[in-house]
């Protein structure tokens, strides 16, 4: 196992060179915040943030995608017929993404990429896609990735883990995908990977936030969906939906069709468990008529269903969004160790 040193006067001409294999990705400063966009040719990622507010999914999967365009003109010779919309599926990269952002793309494919349903509009940009993760040398304190089974120097999903050292980065190549970054760009000098182990260790150290998950698993389902304590976690929601458009592995949408005159065109847009319109019925029954049903749905899925169904570990990476940005404080580590925690027998007592 090796590692690559870059130096910072390599950076920016190994960028260059990429844009002649890729298309590129990464953090910029907005007025307010960070966020990932495509990178114009010289531009380069800025690094200096602790983690964007939203995560970089919907480059993967957008917040509106068009499907499908249609025409009601008869006049016209494929009329009343779906033409599938083209897109872009050359080669992308995405830099600078965080390990815990790109575990996420994990748990979501066990969604959108199955033995029984492939999801083509999901799966093939991220099969073109390259993961370049920038390790948390200063996680967040709402961060708990540590006990959400992922890390600060986290691998799974990435195929290169990059570490700013200083005066240099370190590179380190997790699949053959990496290997052919790393080689595009130029940035072939080792370094020694122990550094990099250092550096991790350090990383973890400064994590100190939990969420407690250990017994999630042999909690049984119908106990913890009647436990006492959803009504006192559902009384401050104001059904925002925050939580889930900032989360990394929340994956529900919509389709829709927009018609304008006599053309238009058919498109997924992100949805949320936590909108009323969410679970309505055509008969105008909702079996999630209240806050209380839909905030008892989003942690039962993520932190229970999710456990039973693939027992691979919880739905969330830890990266701490939702605790960030909730108007009302609600704290997902809260609600875990509620649930983690609960004992209906003592309850009864």
């Amino acid at each position: 196992m090796k590692a690559v040193k870059i130096d910072r006067k390599d950076w920016a001409p190994g960028l260059d060179k990429l844009f002649a294999n890729y298309r590129l990705f990464g953090p910029v400063k907005g007025d307010q915040f960070h966020h990932f966009k495509a990178l114009d040719k010289g531009e380069l990622p800025d690094f200096n943030f602790l983690n964007t507010p939203l995560s970089p999914k919907s480059i993967i999967y957008p917040q509106s995608e068009l499907m499908f365009k249609y025409t009601l003109d008869e006049k016209q010779k494929d009329h009343h017929i779906m033409q599938e919309i083209d897109k872009d599926y050359s080669p992308l990269a995405v830099i600078g993404i965080r390990p815990c952002d790109a575990a996420s793309f994990l748990l979501v494919r066990k969604n959108f990429d199955t033995p029984e349903y492939k999801d083509p509009y999901w799966i093939r940009p991220y099969e073109a896609t390259t993961f370049v993760g920038l390790a948390c040398s200063d996680p967040c304190s709402t961060c708990f990735c540590t006990t959400a089974g992922c890390g600060p120097f986290h691998e799974d999903g990435l195929d290169v883990l990059l570490v700013d050292a200083g005066d240099h980065f370190l590179a380190r190549a997790v699949t053959s995908k990496g290997e052919d970054f790393l080689k595009a760009a130029g940035w072939d000098v080792e370094d020694d990977i122990r550094q990099i182990a250092d550096l991790k260790k350090t990383a973890e150290s400064k994590i100190s936030s939990v969420a407690p998950t250990d017994k999630l698993k042999s909690k049984i389902t119908t106990e913890l969906y009647e436990g006492p304590f959803w009504e006192e976690v559902a009384f401050a929601c104001i059904n925002c939906g925050i939580c889930t458009y900032v989360c990394p592995t929340c994956w529900c949408f919509d389709i829709q069709d927009e018609t304008y005159r006599h053309s238009g065109f058919r498109m997924r847009n992100w949805d949320s468990c936590m909108y009323p319109l969410f679970t309505l019925h055509a008969s105008r029954h909702n079996p999630r008529g209240t806050k209380l049903h839909r905030v008892r749905q989003r942690f039962m899925h993520k932190l229970k269903y999710y456990v039973d169904r693939y027992d691979t570990g919880i739905q969330c990476v830890g990266c701490g969004r939702c605790i960030r940005s909730c108007p009302v404080n609600i704290d997902i580590r809260k609600v875990c160790a509620l649930m983690n925690d609960y004992e209906p027998a003592l309850d009864a007592e």
